[in-house]
């Protein structure tokens, strides 16, 4: 049953963040297969419980997702089954898709599980009723759609829960202003991609760290003695540290150093210019910009899509263009590029005067052509939950890709992104 949904489907996921604006997990659901309304992700994820279940175990999720949990909806006919205890309790919440007043049969397997190690959530929650009534006690989280509540009633919704001992979740969140406006209503958890949306002011001034981080890509990305980025890097200590650390370590961005590294030069020869080009562009987007800052994807969701979409971009180019490493290197460069704007604010093509790229790169970020301009469009639409855009750029691609593509190349670069070292 998972392979025919991961052929099927999308397997979408909704971040999940919390009160620091750290990624706390993710709700999957499946979209765009027959029959399922793409409009509506509840209904989306109802009936679907154990394909979803089953292509979380398939795909090693679990080990995927790292530390945040995965939001799992199921309904009453699918919590009853045993197959819903293969799911590792520590990385799942399993969300009650209950209409109306829960039979007893339901209450008394949410007991089960709980006893288990599960933890349970309340979905679309309308006020205490004698729906919402006896599953409150049961359930660690309530989520209230903000697209389906004004801000009175969200007011009335969350104070009636505010003696409670649950978190609220607020999904749909659509911007920041929104997710203040929570946060200060108690919500602790909050759902959609509003971290990722900016405001951009053509003409801001970068900071110092950005301009920086721009002026030593630019130097990795062209064809300059190893002398001059050595000499450009000495004139940033706190950079050249974290750079001998991340050499001298297990990094998640890089490989394996074999030696222990001392100079600056040795460092640079031995990470490379594909890795170090990589290292600082992603340090672009790491939050508050400074060089010893972690490139720890959890505290920035931005961060995390980033390296996601540039993952991802590399392994849907070697699906067409096996062993291409150039336009592989290429592929994840323009993933990363293409979160700029919403870090630093900027149009791209701003961006794009002040960063040298690859003209392949600038055509991909400017006007979505050629193949990485495809994958890019691709990978923005799989972002934006839209199944009918998703399939609409897989025909257009040559080669063997297909929804099941994205499934797999989503688990793959989730498990790179979490993985540790060893």
């Amino acid at each position: 049953m998972s392979d025919q949904f991961l052929q099927n489907a999308f397997l979408f996921r909704q971040p999940i963040l919390n009160r620091r604006q750290e990624l706390a997990g993710y709700q999957l659901s499946f979209h765009g297969s027959e029959g399922i309304d793409d409009d509506d992700a509840v209904s989306a994820s109802r009936g679907a419980g154990a394909p979803l279940c089953a292509a979380y175990s398939e795909l090693g999720m679990h080990g995927a997702l790292g530390n945040t949990c995965a939001y799992i909806g199921v309904d009453a006919d699918f919590l009853q089954q045993e197959a819903i205890e293969l799911l590792p309790p520590p990385g799942v919440v399993l969300e009650l898709l209950v209409d109306g007043v829960p039979e007893k049969a339901t209450l008394t397997r949410c007991h089960v599980l709980l006893q288990r190690g599960y933890s349970l959530a309340l979905t679309n929650y309308q006020g205490i009723d004698d729906r919402s009534r006896p599953l409150l006690p049961l359930v660690s989280v309530v989520k209230i759609d903000l697209r389906r509540a004004g801000q009175a009633r969200l007011e009335e919704l969350a104070g009636s829960l505010r003696q409670l001992p649950l978190k609220l979740l607020a999904q749909g969140v659509d911007n920041h202003a929104q997710m203040e406006a929570c946060r200060n209503l108690g919500f602790a958890l909050f759902q959609g991609r509003y971290f990722a949306q900016a405001e951009i002011v053509s003409g801001r001034r970068l900071s110092a760290a950005h301009a920086t981080l721009i002026r030593l890509c630019n130097l990795v990305g062209r064809d300059v003695d190893t002398a001059v980025i050595e000499d450009a890097f000495k004139h940033e200590p706190a950079l050249t540290l974290n750079l001998l650390r991340i050499v001298n370590s297990v990094g998640r961005l890089g490989n394996r150093s074999t030696q222990p590294v001392t100079s600056l030069r040795h460092a640079i020869t031995l990470l490379g210019r594909r890795q170090l080009q990589r290292w600082l562009s992603l340090l672009l987007l790491a939050p508050g910009n400074q060089a010893n800052d972690s490139l720890d994807p959890a505290r920035s969701p931005l961060l995390q899509v980033a390296a996601l979409r540039g993952r991802m971009m590399e392994l849907l180019v070697a699906v067409g263009k096996p062993g291409d490493h150039k336009q592989a290197d290429l592929a994840f460069i323009t993933g990363i590029l293409s979160m700029m704007p919403a870090a630093l604010g900027l149009p791209i093509e701003e961006i794009l005067e002040q960063i040298a790229v690859e003209r392949e790169v600038g055509n991909a970020l400017r006007q979505h052509e050629g193949l990485l301009g495809t994958l890019l469009a691709l990978l923005e639409c799989f972002d934006n939950d839209d199944a009918a855009c998703c399939d609409s750029l897989l025909s257009r691609l040559p080669g063997n890709y297909d929804r099941q593509t994205l499934n797999t190349g989503l688990s793959a670069a989730l498990s790179w992104l979490n993985s540790s070292p060893d």
